[in-house]
């Protein structure tokens, strides 16, 4: 028997989050026995039969048309960036691409300047599962300072930001509203696992993140999907207490998988005093390597 598979779960579960009363259908008040919508429901919204909807959510139809999902997506109330996901999902299971163990990632000389370029502020260089390839001295110091700095140098060795937010308890205490993070860790991996469904060790991530924690299963059952693009958080920092950054996601242009992240702070503010702080408790380290990376990756 098949599987519903990603794209049977995404539907599904975006159905389930819809309340008749969102789609202007009656409710049946506390009598009605399914939560959110019913599938002949969604397939009457969406303009296709329901046996035809069904067979899409069980994983037993793999040619639905750009019509058909623009019409479903239209039913489901999906933003843009969810409209985006169940395409990518949908593309998916039109073919069955041989599974082959990746290579692990590479940090390109270009980024490695780029990051040295962004030394006043704290800075890592992510990858498409969230491994971190690089960070500067202050990036390092900011988010992840009890871990070796040079970890990133050694594929075996990587930090993993989504790991360390849900298994690492240094990283869980210094985020001040922790759940709030994960909800946007774990919609960005929906769009990683979206983009790239023949990846092993992306699975392997998502499978024990799964074993080792129920909130991370909370989560990630509830099918949001949304990318971390800026953010501001209230960190509770060991060394200089509380300060408030904001994450920018920035893309790299000859990289599309990996991604730069950097922590801002307003101009003049006590939160910018605090990261000088912390600036100045790192400056014995050679200002010449102060980006934190090696100038050739250690072998």
């Amino acid at each position: 028997m098949n599987e519903p598979g990603p794209l049977g779960d995404f539907l599904r579960a975006r159905r389930t989050q819809l309340r008749p009363e969102d789609v202007g259908l009656r409710g049946f008040g506390p009598r009605r026995r399914v939560a959110g919508l019913r599938r002949e429901e969604l397939a009457q919204l969406a303009g296709v039969s329901v046996s035809y909807y069904t067979r899409l959510e069980q994983g037993l139809s793999r040619g639905a048309s750009a019509e058909v999902l623009d019409a479903i997506a239209r039913a489901l109330l999906l933003d843009g960036h969810e409209r985006e996901h169940l395409d990518r999902l949908a593309g998916a299971t039109r073919h069955s691409p041989r599974v082959r163990r990746p290579r692990p990632e590479k940090l390109a000389d270009e980024t490695r300047d780029l990051l040295r370029a962004v030394d006043g502020v704290p800075a890592i260089v992510l990858g498409r599962r969230t491994d971190v390839l690089a960070w500067n001295t202050l990036g390092h110091a900011l988010l992840a300072g009890h871990l070796d700095l040079l970890g990133p140098d050694d594929p075996a060795r990587r930090p993993n930001t989504s790991r360390m937010l849900f298994l690492d308890p240094h990283c869980r205490e210094l985020y001040a509203n922790w759940e709030r993070k994960a909800r946007a860790v774990v919609g960005n991996l929906r769009i990683a696992v979206g983009r790239h469904p023949e990846d092993p060790l992306l699975a392997e991530l998502i499978g024990e993140l799964t074993m080792k924690s129920p909130e991370f299963v909370a989560l990630w059952g509830d099918h949001r999907v949304a990318p971390c693009d800026a953010a501001s958080y209230e960190l509770r920092h060991p060394v200089i207490g509380a300060v408030t950054v904001t994450q920018q996601t920035l893309s790299i242009a000859r990289s599309p998988d990996q991604a730069l992240i950097v922590c801002t702070t307003p101009a003049g503010s006590s939160s910018e005093e605090a990261l000088a702080l912390l600036r100045q408790a790192g400056g014995g380290r050679a200002h010449a390597d102060s980006a934190g990376v090696p100038e050739k990756p250690l072998r």
